[in-house]
């Protein structure tokens, strides 16, 4: 499922019914084809983390049970870097961050594609 910091329309209705069930989500596009990347506040989280916005925007998506992500790349470095996300531990104020420039959507949305 179409799964990112963007967009986020899955955290309403299935996302929850997938953890009732004990149903994995595997998250597509999960850094939205690069476009959330020059964002100020996941620079700042980054920073803070000694990482980079790209290993920011996949723990994000990790952080939950039953969510897995298989970001492209033919790059061998960005292979090991996306690797790396899985060793990030945000902190409940980076979620909060994050949250706050990402919003969850408020009402029902369709399922997204791209």
């Amino acid at each position: 499922m179409l799964y990112n910091l963007t967009r986020r329309g899955i955290e309403r209705d299935l996302l929850p019914l997938c953890r009732t069930h004990r149903i994995p989500i595997m998250a597509y596009s999960p850094i939205e084809q690069g476009r959330v990347l020059g964002r100020a506040e996941l620079r700042r989280i980054a920073d803070r983390h000694g990482v980079t916005p790209v290993q920011v925007a996949l723990a994000w998506v990790l952080r939950a049970e039953n969510i897995i992500a298989i970001p492209r790349s033919g790059n061998p470095d960005h292979v090991r870097e996306n690797r790396a996300a899985l060793d990030i531990q945000l902190t409940s104020a980076d979620i909060g961050e994050l949250d706050l420039a990402f919003a969850a959507p408020t009402g029902k949305r369709p399922l997204e594609m791209i």
